[in-house]
């Protein structure tokens, strides 16, 4: 799509329910949409509503290891609740033997910020580029949303990504909290608060996956 096309569907899919967009996201992926996932809180949200339009969408979930056990759980809870596709990828090194040659996750601190994106290069994103490489899909369906970081407000429910050659499309890009509580009580689905990034530790740094240097990362590697 042109950047003009683009203006043009965030303008009319403004207007559209987070369903419609994903209709209408789906119905130009010609067969090659995923949706990605890290069973954060709210992740629930996103995975029920791609299933419902399509539901053997393949989920792109990269396991880096350093997950806590409800994280897990809840994964399996929802993978049996939805019929979730998982595409799972891991990193080529277990969390363990990072560990043991980094001496641990680093502390996410600003002086600490080149450290974090080296973790974070070898942990998520080297195994999110592979998983895209493989997958190859045409659309992206990812969870993003305008309140969750400074950095993203820039963006929209449709935007180019230019790391891998896909049209990433957000449906709930401009709920709220609220609104998102809302659905998951709507249609009983569970939550998950004890989800830990280690590669960015709060809500306002990024960990590459939505960030131009997330590719030039990986590539330089």
């Amino acid at each position: 799509m042109t950047a003009e096309e683009i203006s043009q569907a965030n303008e009319s899919l403004r207007e559209q329910s987070p369903l419609e967009v994903i209709e209408w996201a789906i119905g130009r992926a010609e067969g090659r949409a995923i949706v990605s996932t890290n069973f954060r809180p709210y992740e629930a949200v996103i995975l029920h509503l791609a299933t419902q339009v399509q539901p053997d969408i393949r989920v792109l979930w990269v396991d880096h290891g350093y997950n806590r056990e409800a994280t897990y759980r809840h994964a399996e809870e929802l993978k049996a609740k939805l019929g979730l596709n998982i595409q799972a990828f891991v990193p080529k090194l277990t969390a363990a033997h990072y560990d043991a040659a980094h001496g641990g996750m680093p502390e996410p601190t600003e002086e600490n910020e080149e450290a974090i994106k080296a973790f974070s290069t070898v942990m998520k994103l080297e195994p999110f580029q592979r998983g895209m490489r493989e997958l190859a899909p045409t659309v992206w369906l990812t969870a993003l949303r305008k309140v969750q970081n400074p950095n993203r407000a820039e963006l929209d429910i449709v935007s180019p990504d230019n790391n891998f050659n896909s049209l990433k499309v957000s449906p709930v890009f401009h709920w709220s909290d609220e609104q998102m509580e809302a659905y998951l009580a709507e249609h009983d689905l569970p939550n998950e608060w004890d989800y830990f990034d280690p590669a960015k530790a709060d809500e306002k740094r990024e960990c590459g996956l939505h960030a131009a240097w997330g590719g030039k990362a990986v590539e330089a590697k």
